[in-house]
């Protein structure tokens, strides 16, 4: 399982990283996004500091959707998805893998994300330890579920719409709890941010054990 899952996600990374659409478009979009949020809510300071941690998850959820989109479109065409479900690697190494890649796409976004909250926010950091434990969970959690619904809506012709609306459900309390642990690790409280850690923890594992025992069968149904 470990080495499909070491196959997996060593290929899907080749792909993004010789396509360049994560950095090229992908990051500039989630960008951007933050900057129209600094315009919109620049006539008060005040309510743009409280609600970073906020804006920051949603842009994470922005390129999360576009990372999984992608990761599932590079193989819908010429018959791939056929023949990567023919090639004998084990259903729970091929999910591990795919959710491997797509985590390390989303952490890479979350570094610039995280250097553009500060700089366009004005934001300090009072818990770095609590804030890249709670990254880390919440992008096992997004990693995992939106593989799995992505394989889910991969074989349909509306994927791109039904995706959305099959994850955000799913995510939210990941990203509630993401904010919510985030806004302490800001706001100079950070104790009052490893509770929701912890219901991170619990997601994340849940999220994960489901897509190891369910992609095959989902696998096999979308195709």
């Amino acid at each position: 399982m470990w080495r499909d899952a070491a196959v997996m996600a060593g290929k899907d990374l080749r792909i993004e990283v010789r396509s360049r659409v994560a950095t090229n478009q992908v990051a500039p979009f989630a960008f951007l996004v933050l900057i129209l949020f600094a315009f919109a809510l620049d006539p008060d300071r005040g309510v743009l500091g409280t609600a970073a941690a906020g804006l920051f998850w949603v842009a994470v959820l922005f390129c999360a959707l576009l990372a999984i989109q992608r990761a599932f479109a590079v193989e819908a065409s010429d018959g791939a998805r056929d023949n990567l479900r023919m090639s004998g690697l084990d259903p729970a190494g091929m999910f591990l893998g795919k959710a491997s890649a797509i985590a390390a796409e989303l952490a890479l976004l979350e570094i610039i994300l995280g250097a553009g909250v500060v700089i366009l926010y004005n934001r300090s950091l009072h818990g770095p330890v609590l804030l890249v434990v709670t990254c880390v969970l919440a992008t096992i959690g997004l990693a995992a579920a939106g593989t799995l619904y992505g394989a889910l809506a991969a074989g349909l012709r509306v994927r791109e719409t039904l995706l959305p609306l099959l994850l955000l459900p799913v995510v939210a309390p990941v990203l509630l709890a993401a904010t919510r642990a985030s806004e302490a690790a800001l706001g100079g409280s950070p104790g009052d941010g490893w509770p929701w850690v912890r219901v991170l923890g619990v997601f994340a594992v849940i999220y994960v054990a489901f897509g190891v025992v369910a992609f095959g069968p989902l696998l096999e149904e979308s195709s």
